[in-house]
């Protein structure tokens, strides 16, 4: 991991550093771009991270430790809140949409690789510190590169599993209003053929399809991350089921259903929390009023909209990093000379 951190910090520095120089355009919202003295600035930060990644395997004084310490509690959320955009763009891909823009994916797929092994860096890097085996975390004598003990299925605790499908609940507004448009309803000023004639337009591949049949994409991709949640929480998403073709009963690798739970769930919650925030502030005038776009008529119809999208990224993302955490703990193997003492 300081290995690859280190090769990651380069690349992110030059990519960085080329935009700059050649003025070209990265967008970071729809009507906003990361200016170039931002871009030099990250650049440095990746360099100083990926710099800090291979000091931590090294025996380093006091205050050298407390240095590369700041340094990836700094780079880590700033990375993170580059990624937020994640989960906007998978949608997109998987709707074989394309992407909006490139360099704006390329930038969320590099902060997202950065922030990701910055902070396996930092978790190993606490457990040197600590004197624990920097692979599984605990305490015992021998090394780190002997066999693992792997724990048996086993579902998330009552109170993790009512606490994460009640923060799915926030979908339920959200979802609500759209399948109401896919019915044929009106709701929020918003009619259904207003909206299947905007999603339409612009729109290719699946998502073109999805919208002249009057499905949104966006709620086929809650449901995925419904399932998603399920899996993380029942036993099922530790050892493959029988219906599997080919791998019935063999254990599920653990980055197979954590890697996605954590790397939506974190965007997502940090995107509906901004959400979440702003549209009470619209609401009593705090802040300026949104100007209605198709297909929606009034200002009061938008600010609706975003709540709903508050609560409903809020909570997927949340229900989502809660599951992740139990499953992270149930399945979390350790080494087997740990696990016999």
């Amino acid at each position: 991991m300081p290995a690859a951190a280190a090769g990651w910090g380069v690349l992110y520095a030059v990519v960085q550093v080329g935009w700059a120089a050649t003025g070209t355009r990265v967008p970071w919202t729809e009507h906003s771009a990361y200016p170039a003295p931002l871009q030099l600035l990250l650049a440095a930060l990746a360099l100083l991270a990926g710099g800090a990644a291979p000091a931590t395997i090294r025996a380093l004084s006091r205050t050298a430790r407390y240095a590369v310490g700041a340094v990836l509690a700094v780079a880590v959320p700033v990375l993170a809140i580059g990624a937020t955009g994640l989960p906007i763009h998978l949608v997109t891909l998987l709707a074989l949409a394309g992407p909006e823009s490139a360099t704006g994916l390329i930038q969320v797929l590099l902060d997202t690789a950065g922030a990701v092994l910055l902070l396996l860096v930092a978790v190993v890097y606490r457990r040197r510190m600590r004197g624990d085996c920097p692979r599984c975390g605990r305490r015992h004598t021998g090394g780190s590169d002997g066999p693992l003990a792997h724990p048996a299925a086993a579902p998330a605790a009552r109170p993790t599993r009512r606490l994460a499908y009640l923060l799915l609940g926030g979908l339920l507004p959200w979802a609500g209003v759209k399948t109401v448009w896919t019915l044929g309803g009106d709701a929020l000023g918003v009619s259904a053929a207003d909206w299947r004639r905007t999603a339409s337009a612009g729109a290719t591949g699946l998502a073109r399809t999805a919208a002249a049949a009057g499905i949104d994409v966006s709620v086929l991709a809650a449901l995925l991350g419904a399932v998603l949640l399920a899996g993380l929480l029942h036993p099922w998403g530790q050892v493959f089921p029988r219906w599997t073709p080919f791998l019935a009963g063999r254990r599920v690798p653990r980055l197979l259903p954590l890697a996605p739970a954590l790397l939506t769930g974190v965007p997502l919650t940090v995107y509906g929390a901004a959400l979440t925030a702003i549209a009470p502030l619209i609401a009593v005038g705090v802040l300026p009023g949104i100007t209605p776009t198709p297909p929606f008529t009034t200002a009061s119809g938008v600010t609706w909209m975003v709540a709903f999208g508050g609560l409903a990224f809020t909570g997927l993302g949340l229900a989502l990093l809660v599951a992740a955490r139990s499953y992270a703990a149930r399945t979390r193997p350790v080494c087997a000379v740990a696990a016999q003492g």
